[in-house]
């Protein structure tokens, strides 16, 4: 294996688990510490789901769904439940560690871009994989208040193409900008026979630092407060295994218009995911934010309520935003039901941030004014688990 830059061989890492992207890091203590430091989100997934539906079932077709496309989120939940019985602390979208004895903590992520890789080769769009690579896990981190500093990246195939490999790293390179990080290093890895001609894999890490007394942990959320969506680019990087499921039955080609869009269905899909780092810490500098998620794999029922404290809930108005083209055809094409739509994609709002009332008023302002594009999507209740109205 070929390093990249260079790179330390002692770092320790935890990762996140196959293309549903159940993050399970950790909020590590010191090393001489007995324990670790107790500011974990809670993980839950309760869920109770009412009001308008957007499925659209007849012709007795079979109803695709995630599970059946060979992505378990309840597995990867478990995993999460049985680690974190052995690393206490398990459970948020990015891990916080202490850094020395000073006022700052660092705060680390980790992620790949799962089976969206397999459409890059269908579709030959390779140039735009690295920005969702970083974006996985500079977004994760973000969701503490932290700011990026660095990225790493490893990159894997079996026989290196050189020109492939550049635009995929000039992908990371784009979204190490876009998210103001540096580039650290990274490692290029040829194995021989062990992916197939002209394929490549790719994960990577991000670390970003946020200062103790400015960290975002949900603790201060209350019934009352305000749920803001930032809308999304497209599917991102999650919930490709069932989306794929879709383009096989729906018998389009990826060069094919996508109905109700202005695109062709490969562009849409390989829409590079959004970074939202600049965009959240702005927001977060201004004050009133108190707990963000970041919406991938368990989409918004399983994410939104990681942030919260024990005994509250979300409601979610569906009609608060107008659901993309894409995120329409794929639950007609594959005859999907509300509820796994729900817990799957992220339904064109890729981060919710939860603030005060008069933080909502501000920010909703600002988006008014074009400033940015943001939607009052709920509120936070009590009872726990979300609501759909």
């Amino acid at each position: 294996m070929e390093a990249r830059l260079l790179q330390s061989s002692s770092s320790t890492c935890f990762f996140s688990s196959g293309s549903c992207s159940i993050n399970r890091h950790r909020f590590s203590a010191i090393p001489s510490s007995p324990k670790p430091l107790s500011v974990s989100f809670p993980q839950k997934t309760r869920t109770r789901t009412n009001g308008v539906s957007m499925s659209k079932k007849d012709d007795g077709i079979e109803s695709l769904s995630y599970k059946g496309s060979g992505v378990d989120i309840d597995a990867g939940t478990e995993l999460v439940r049985r680690i974190a019985k052995m690393a206490p602390g398990i459970g948020g979208f990015g891990g916080l560690f202490p850094l020395g004895a000073g006022d700052s903590y660092l705060v680390a992520g980790t992620d790949g871009v799962g089976t969206k890789l397999k459409l890059a080769f269908e579709t030959g769009i390779h140039h735009t994989i690295g920005i969702d690579l970083v974006a996985m896990s500079v977004n994760d981190i973000v969701t503490s208040g932290a700011k990026p500093l660095f990225f790493l990246d490893y990159f894997a195939t079996s026989r290196l193409d050189v020109d492939l490999a550049e635009k995929v790293i000039k992908g990371i390179v784009d979204g190490c900008g876009q998210s103001d990080c540096a580039l650290l290093g990274g490692e290029t890895a040829e194995m021989p026979d062990f992916y197939a001609e002209g394929e490549y894999d790719l994960s990577g890490f991000a670390v970003g630092i946020v200062k103790k007394d400015s960290v975002i942990n949900g603790k201060n959320i209350v019934a009352g407060d305000v749920l803001i969506g930032l809308p999304s680019s497209g599917v991102h990087s999650n919930g490709f295994s069932l989306v794929r499921k879709v383009v096989a039955r729906s018998g389009l080609s990826l060069k094919d218009e996508l109905p109700g869009g202005s695109t062709t269905l490969g562009e849409a899909l390989m829409a590079p995911t959004v970074i939202y780092v600049k965009q959240v810490l702005d927001i977060i500098s201004r004050g009133g934010v108190k707990g963000i998620a970041h919406i991938t794999g368990g989409g918004f029922t399983d994410n939104i309520p990681r942030v919260f404290p024990d005994g509250l809930g979300a409601v979610i108005h569906t009609d608060a935003w107008g659901l993309p083209p894409l995120f329409k055809w794929i639950q007609q094409s594959g005859r999907i039901e509300d509820s796994e739509m729900r817990r799957t994609f992220n339904l064109g709002i890729g981060m919710v941030m939860v603030v005060s009332p008069e933080a909502a008023l501000r920010i909703l302002g600002e988006a008014k004014n074009g400033d940015y594009v943001a939607h009052r999507i709920g509120e936070v209740i009590n009872g726990e688990g979300v609501t759909y109205q």
